[in-house]
């Protein structure tokens, strides 16, 4: 085995040069024997002394049958004991019992490497004996030093084991206590009287730290972005996604009149009649619904729909409400597909070739139906939510109005507790920023009935009902997505990428591979706030013969008009400004990050 203390050579290599000279001395058969079964009497465990009863039995065997090794093998082991190409007996004998000798040493010494280092005091003593000693000595006096070696061994062992447990204090539990006073604290307090235990628990520290985890700088940052961060983006993207939805409304009412009123003076001038492009089509198309939508609604009995809400109860009434809210959000969907497919048959119709003329113009006419009846009844159904915001907000019982904010908390149930994706949480922003639309379109209805019908000071408390209903759209708003921010770790900078989207979608700038756009159709909202300032403007009118009467209608038509027109210049030269300047300030702070 190698050697451990720097030697490099093998103990039984050093007693076989030291040996090669003396091959007189005979060799005995129970020297061996004798010197293994003292030396591993001594081991401590019956592992190691079956492992050297193993090792005693293969050299004596070797010594037993030193005669019928070929002096080869010898040679490989002990080239100094052949001589002539002839084994010396006792020589090779004494060498083997030497080498057994040194092994059985050696095997003791690693045992104890494991416990103790100061075991490895009496190796370099124990091989400087047997390589100075000569094989000549007496087998009696080699034993006597293989004994006496590994007595010392053993002894050295023995000592410091007793030093180690000597060192080891008593275990006291008096001073244990005094050391650590709380190691058994839980248990002291059971014996404590309910007095001791009550101040005890004052004087501990924080009464929650059992049920509560400690906090660290990441929760302070979801504190903050639950209570700040989170509701101001939001509604900063709602309040943005408001403007972009009143200039869709806008252009509807000043752009597309405006596109038709050119394409009929440009037939009346020309006095030949051309196919129409895509676009002038689908404005055609468009100003259809729109007329046909408020003839619709013109001929709804609004008083008798408001009776009849009224008279209902406060579950019905929530029924109700639900109801409607319900079709709302599905004809939005529903509206969306008819008005791309009207606009698909227009395109059709515009390329088509003079064969195929009557097809295209067929699908256009059927698809300009549907259109029809989807926002006839998509109308009704706001204007049914209108009249039902009016009568909550008019009638003195003010559980009818606490009925629809906690319809709002409703909301947040069906919304919050749902694991939702980031791309989820956009498309409910958007639907959150048209529904505050619509309630805008609410508000002028109710504030039109309020001309028409009421008596006294009304405005007062119609302001506050009003304030009262935007204040909880945008706590509900806030707390909504706040949570559902919490819950599915979505970080505030998300809503700053939605804005971002926003902006870029004003400012046509985003292509059709990147997400999804805000998708406001403006012809329901249109129609209901039409059919509800037509009565305004008719009370406005004097009554005089039908021609001052067309008179006022053109002077008051062209005067809204005009209004209208300026808001449309305003909010959208505002949009696209505000836009670019926070695109350019998003592109910036990523340079910056980067």
């Amino acid at each position: 085995m190698p050697d451990r203390f720097g030697s490099g050579k093998l103990s039984f290599d050093l007693l076989a040069v030291d040996t090669s000279g003396d091959e007189s001395k005979p060799s005995t058969g129970s020297y061996d024997s004798t010197i293994l079964e003292n030396g591993y009497d001594r081991l401590p465990s019956r592992k190691r002394r079956h492992k050297a009863t193993k090792k005693n039995k293969v050299v004596s065997r070797r010594a037993a049958l030193g005669d019928l090794i070929p002096a080869t093998e010898l040679r490989e082991e002990s080239p100094s004991v052949v001589r002539n190409g002839h084994l010396q007996d006792g020589t090779a004998l004494s060498i083997l019992v030497k080498r057994s000798v040194v092994e059985t040493v050696c095997t003791v010494e690693e045992t104890a490497l494991e416990s103790s280092q100061v075991s490895f005091v009496a190796l370099p003593e124990l091989r400087q004996r047997n390589v100075k000693g000569s094989v000549a000595e007496d087998p009696g006096a080699e034993e006597a030093t293989a004994r006496e070696s590994t007595d010392r061994l053993w002894k050295l062992e023995s000592d410091e084991a007793n030093k180690k447990l000597d060192k080891e204090e008593s275990l006291d539990w008096n001073q244990v206590m005094a050391k650590d006073p709380s190691i058994l604290q839980e248990a002291s307090f059971i014996n404590k009287s309910p007095c001791k235990y009550f101040v005890g628990e004052i004087y501990r520290g924080s009464s929650l730290r059992g049920t509560i985890s400690a906090g660290n700088e990441k929760k302070r940052q979801g504190v903050y972005n639950t209570m700040f961060h989170v509701p101001w983006r939001c509604e900063r993207l709602i309040v943005a996604g408001f403007f972009v939805c009143l200039e869709s409304f806008l252009s509807l009412l000043t752009i597309m009149p405006a596109r038709i009123a050119m394409a009929l003076w440009r037939v009346l001038k020309t006095r030949q009649f051309w196919r129409l492009s895509a676009a002038e089509l689908s404005d055609f198309g468009c100003f259809f619904v729109l007329v046909l939508g408020v003839s619709s609604l013109q001929l709804a009995d609004i008083s008798l729909i408001y009776h009849f809400i009224r008279g209902q109860g406060t579950i019905k009434l929530y029924v109700v409400y639900n109801v409607l809210e319900i079709f709302d959000k599905l004809c939005q969907s529903f509206g969306e597909d008819v008005l791309q497919v009207l606009f698909d048959s227009a395109e059709g119709l515009s390329t088509c070739s003079d064969d195929d003329m009557i097809f295209a113009l067929i699908r256009f006419i059927f698809d300009e139906a549907i259109a029809v009846i989807a926002f006839v009844v998509h109308s009704f159904v706001l204007l049914a939510q209108a009249i039902t915001l009016s009568t909550c907000i008019i009638a003195h019982n003010n559980a009818v109005l606490a009925l629809l904010v906690s319809n709002n908390f409703a909301e947040i149930k069906s919304n919050v507790f749902k694991r939702v994706s980031k791309e989820n949480i956009h498309s409910l922003v958007y639907y959150d920023i048209v529904e505050r639309f619509h309630i805008t379109a609410f508000v002028l209805f109710v504030l039109a009935q309020n001309i028409l019908e009421a008596e006294g000071s009304w405005f007062e408390s119609f302001f506050s009902n009003v304030l009262l209903v935007f204040m909880c759209e945008v706590f509900v708003d806030a707390i909504k997505h706040s949570f559902l921010a919490k819950f599915n770790e979505i970080k505030p900078i998300a809503y700053s990428e939605f804005l971002e989207d926003l902006c870029k979608q004003t400012l046509n700038e985003k292509s059709d591979e990147q997400r999804k756009d805000l998708t406001f159709i403006p012809l329901a909202p249109a129609c209901v706030v039409i059919r509800v300032l037509t009565p305004v403007y008719a009370k406005l009118l004097p009554y005089e013969p039908l021609p001052w009467r067309l008179v006022w209608i053109l002077f008051w038509s062209s005067l809204t008009y005009i209004m209208l027109a300026i808001w449309k210049i305003m909010v959208g030269l505002s949009l696209r400004r505000l836009a670019t300047w926070y695109i350019n300030l998003r592109c910036s702070r990523k340079q910056h990050v980067d």
